[in-house]
């Protein structure tokens, strides 16, 4: 079964020598101005054997960020900083994307350069908290933005996804899941707009399918992705989809004649009848990440032809070297929780290979 992860494939315009990806995993390691530094080079570049390496979420503007020290691609600092790490993955034989994430209502004005208060599709304050400088705060009421507003906010995507080709990226993944700015507008809480950006399930796909056509006719189609989580509800900030099949039918729909790259699918809850069916629709490859399984059974997807590619996330933070350890068949390294956002070396680019460990 797992030699269905061994065999060459494409991700639009980036060709892949084999199936197993990287998915997107924050790691809160930047300088505060969201630079990248030698040290996130080092940690992408140790990981350039997965078939594709997914960034961190990374900013596409001073609004969309939300945590403390995570990367942007907005200003020439940033492109100078994100160059260091793909020239890494590509000295490597690596490829690398990366991933933009507009956290909108999820976030808090102290983590933020402009420390203004969080923008969303409606000022509906989200429950719980979130980490800043200061410790655990409570996520404040966003404001909402302006129908003018949002088209704006589409273009900091675009010009987001043209900085990460300046900085050498292969390509981008739009971050629609998790909770965030593109997820609030799908939802039916989080948006309760009234202009052509809320309310049916037309209007609240608009942003989604707006910011994907920017970005394709940015950077070209072939090097653009897009990440949803259909009924995901990690991270959610108390948002809901009471239509979560029509709604993500309509999404994948809407974007199929976009020719994208690739759609990257968080899987949750176990509901395979709406994954089959989005399989059905896609027309491009389809990137499958089930968190919490084990290996041969996201192989068994691409086998079934549910799946093109995997991801793998937490096993890939351990494992520099997964690809090689899949391979052989050699124990993995356990993740360490603890160390996942507490910054330097540890817990980062310290992991052991199976050759230093064995």
């Amino acid at each position: 079964m797992l030699n269905a992860l061994w065999t060459p494939t494409a991700a639009g315009d980036i060709p892949l020598p084999h199936r197993v990806a990287m998915a997107p995993l924050t790691r809160s390691r930047s300088t505060p101005e969201g630079v990248p530094t030698e040290l996130n080079a080092e940690y992408y570049a140790q990981r350039a054997s997965h078939a594709l390496i997914i960034t961190e979420g990374t900013q596409p503007s001073a609004d969309g960020q939300g945590y403390p020290v995570t990367p942007g691609i907005y200003t020439d600092e940033h492109i100078a900083g994100w160059r260091k790490v793909t020239d890494a993955v590509h000295k490597a034989d690596g490829r690398i994307v990366i991933q933009l994430m507009h956290v909108g209502r999820l976030s808090h004005p102290d983590n933020t350069p402009h420390s203004r208060q969080p923008v969303a599709p409606s000022a509906i304050k989200p429950e719980g908290v979130t980490f800043t400088a200061s410790g655990l705060q409570e996520m404040p009421e966003p404001r909402e933005l302006s129908t003018e507003e949002v088209a704006a906010t589409v273009d900091d995507f675009r010009r987001a996804a043209a900085a990460a080709i300046a900085a050498g990226a292969d390509g981008v993944e739009i971050h629609g899941a998790n909770g965030y700015l593109v997820h609030q507008f799908l939802s039916t809480n989080a948006n309760e707009r009234t202009d052509r950006y809320g309310g049916s399930i037309d209007n609240r796909i608009r942003f989604a399918v707006e910011v994907a056509t920017a970005v394709a006719d940015e950077i070209g189609a072939g090097r653009t992705g897009i990440r949803i989580s259909p009924g995901n509800p990690f991270n959610l900030g108390d948002i809901t989809e009471s239509d979560t099949h029509e709604l993500y039918q309509a999404l994948v729909r809407a974007l199929a004649p976009l020719n994208l790259a690739y759609l990257h699918v968080l899987a949750h809850g176990g509901d395979e009848e709406l994954l089959h069916t989005l399989r059905k629709l896609w027309p491009t490859t389809l990137v499958l990440n089930r968190a919490g399984t084990d290996i041969p059974t996201r192989a068994k997807d691409i086998e079934d032809g549910l799946a093109d590619v995997i991801t793998v996330g937490s096993l890939s933070l351990a494992n520099p070297d997964l690809v090689e350890r899949i391979r052989a068949g050699a124990p993995l390294n356990t993740p360490d929780p603890d160390t996942f956002y507490t910054g330097g070396a540890t817990g980062y680019t310290d992991y052991p290979t199976h050759t230093i460990s064995s």
